[in-house]
């Protein structure tokens, strides 16, 4: 392989509509709007039949962009990944690798799985029975503000 024989990456697109060897029309035809330069219709044009997308109705409303986002955390992975003691909070589950998102996301804790550790959780949202079960081996629930 040597810079003199290299295959070009990228190929040349075909012009079209310019003359020269092509001839009268240059492959576009005989009249009509396809024809022209700056010509041509529009995606999913129906040739003038009413297009599918005005066919169909408009249908349904969605609250997707009010939706709330959470990290979930079972008290499992707090009981595998904290010795007692700890302060759990969006930093250290980050550094640990529990969550990948924040900005965006708020942190919930829910009650899958056992804790037998004291810990000192923060968090947006807590299921009861995480923060029950939290409460009961003497850790600390602290409810953060949200960041909106």
């Amino acid at each position: 392989m040597e810079l003199n024989n290299l295959e070009k990456v990228v190929k040349r697109r075909k012009r079209i509509g310019r003359g020269g060897s092509r001839g009268g029309q240059s492959g576009r035809g005989s009249k009509g709007q396809n024809a022209r330069s700056g010509g041509g219709v529009r995606t999913l044009f129906e040739g003038g039949q009413m297009p599918l997308f005005r066919r169909l109705p408009k249908r349904g409303f969605s609250n997707k962009r009010f939706a709330v986002n959470y990290n979930i955390i079972n008290l499992s992975a707090l009981e595998n990944s904290f010795a007692a003691g700890d302060v759990v909070d969006i930093e250290t589950l980050l550094a640990k690798g529990l969550i990948k998102k924040t900005r965006g996301f708020l942190l919930k804790i829910l009650g899958g799985g056992e804790i037998t550790k004291s810990l000192k959780v923060y968090a947006h949202v807590f299921s009861g029975s995480a923060a029950e079960a939290i409460q009961k081996h003497n850790g600390e629930v602290h409810i953060v503000a949200e960041e909106r």
